[in-house]
């Protein structure tokens, strides 16, 4: 504990003396002593400032003591204020002993009061070092701040710190081997040793301010006092529409902060921060009514111990629970493809900014986007069951039909890259180079059209006249040259292509057959 709060005066008196202590290495001019009789000057009058504040700080807790009706605790904690006030005196009059002896080893004062041997430094060093006076200085502050330690339940750090202790001097190698004494009485002009008892002293007083203050805060302290206010609002909604009225209920809620109340919901302790419970759990209902909901009850309960008894508070409140409603958007509306990727938009509106969901599917996969709602979901089944959670509690379950992806059909593409006339025929020239491609369904390729990458890996080309097969070619990609089997051919004779496997390439760059049947995979080119 660093000790009592300091004023802006009493901060620059404390910096001016540490900035003239450190001038006295330089040996300054007289003014540098004349300040210091200054500094000490105002350490005096901040040191009696103190006193005061002290003394009246004991006095308010005999006040409070009395009122509250000498309850045994208080009046301990009076009495240790009294020991505090006391070892105070005894140490501060010890200080005020040394600065007596200073004044009179050195010569006294003159008739105007100026001290005789202001500059004289031998003196001072002679008794602190030499005669161990200052060790002893040591010893009396280190104990007084242990024993404010002991008394106030507050840790109080030692005041006389050797120069490996203290902070200004730990990193300074011509200071931190330096003892107590050394540090503040070798070489150090008489007046400059005034204003250090007189700084020293100060911090004992400051000290016993922060004791004093915290025994004064234990009186009553077992009271049930309620002084912290704070203003609440409970609305009936904290939702309103624009053009609705928002309605509320204005009060004033109070706390007290000299005790730590037991709250509890159901039973079940709930954790409490500044006064206030922090409720939190996942609200739930086994049926709804007409208008989806669902009234719940919990009971709250507040113990407070204050004195030695224990006072229990318990109020039972109700909610509504509104059943959720799960909102889907999809491309494909309530149907999905089977073995797609099935984009979904997943809301549960009444859950708000609260919403947090994972999805589960059965009969199929269900992955998770990057945006919260989105899903997709990988059927393999006729039928899926996608369920919604939100932080771990299911909200709901919906079902999508699968359908099977519509099957891709063949086209035959001529020169330019135009179909051929299935009907009237192509003239064979015309058909030296051909593409055969697998053209997916209008409306599953505008729907997902990752999903609707179709290719022909495998057919065979066959120049057919009458009944007989008369030449034949097979190729392993989309576009086939039959000059091999063209050059045979003549008017009336018919190219037949029996496309044999066509592959679909999905969203994740998998391939699966396809299997179109006889009719759909056989084309039928007459050449004129």
């Amino acid at each position: 504990m660093a000790g009592g709060k300091e004023t802006p005066r009493q901060k620059m008196v404390g910096m001016m003396y540490l900035v003239l202590t450190a001038l006295l290495a330089l040996q300054v001019s007289n003014t540098i002593l004349d300040r210091f009789v200054f500094i000490d000057q105002s350490l005096d009058q901040s040191a009696a400032s103190y006193k005061a504040k002290n003394s009246n700080t004991v006095d308010r807790i005999r006040d409070a003591v009395d009122e509250a009706g000498n309850r045994k605790e208080d009046v301990a904690v009076l009495t240790t204020a009294q020991e505090v006030r006391a070892k105070t005196n005894e140490v501060v009059n010890k200080i005020d002993e040394y600065r007596t002896t200073f004044v009179e080893i050195t010569g006294g004062k003159e008739e105007g009061g100026a001290y005789k041997g202001s500059k004289n430094e031998d003196e001072l060093a002679n008794l602190m070092v030499r005669e161990k006076e200052g060790d002893k200085l040591k010893q009396i502050l280190n104990d007084y701040a242990k024993f404010l330690s002991d008394k106030a339940d507050a840790e109080f750090v030692p005041l006389a710190l050797d120069g490996r202790e203290n902070p200004v001097f730990k990193d300074d190698p011509d200071q931190n081997k330096k003892s107590f004494a050394e540090l503040n009485f070798q070489n150090t002009p008489m007046v400059a040793g005034l204003a250090t008892l007189n700084d020293l002293k100060t911090k004992v007083l400051a000290r016993e301010t922060s004791a004093l203050d915290n025994l004064a805060r234990k009186v009553g302290a077992a009271d049930l006092k309620f002084d912290d206010i704070k203003v609440m609002v409970r609305p009936k909604s904290n939702v309103v529409a624009a053009g609705t009225t928002y309605e509320a209920d204005l009060f004033i809620a109070a706390s007290s902060s000299a005790v730590t109340p037991k709250m509890m919901i159901n039973g079940k302790p709930v954790p409490v921060e500044a006064g206030m419970g922090k409720i939190k759990f996942p609200a739930s209902a086994s049926s709804y009514d007409k208008d989806n909901r669902a009234e719940q009850k919990f009971k709250a309960t507040i113990q407070i111990d204050q004195g030695g008894k224990s006072e229990t508070y318990e109020e039972t409140f109700s909610y509504f629970v509104t059943k959720p409603v799960i909102q889907v958007q999809s491309q494909a509306m309530q149907a999905l493809y089977l073995n797609c990727a099935n984009d979904l938009q997943v809301n549960v509106p009444a859950l708000g900014t609260s919403y947090n969901p994972s999805f589960t599917a059965n009969g199929g996969t269900a992955i998770a986007g990057a945006k919260t709602g989105q899903v997709t979901v990988f059927p393999k089944a006729a039928k899926v069951d996608l369920t919604v959670s939100s932080s771990g509690f299911k909200i709901g379950t919906e079902s999508f039909r699968v359908k099977p992806i519509p099957k891709p059909s063949i086209e035959v593409l001529g020169p330019g890259n135009k179909p051929v006339n299935l009907k009237q025929g192509e003239a064979a020239n015309r058909l030296r180079s051909i593409t055969v491609k697998a053209t997916p369904d209008a409306d599953f390729a505008s729907v997902l059209p990752k999903e609707a990458r179709y290719r022909v890996v495998e057919a065979d080309i066959i120049l057919a006249r009458g009944s007989r097969p008369v030449g034949k070619a097979n190729f392993s990609n989309e576009s086939a040259n039959l000059n091999s089997v063209i050059s045979k051919a003549k008017p009336g004779d018919r190219i037949v292509v029996d496309v044999k496997k066509v592959q679909r390439m999905n969203s994740r760059g998998e391939k699966e057959d396809i299997n179109l049947g006889a009719s759909a995979s056989t084309i039928t080119i007459p050449i004129i």
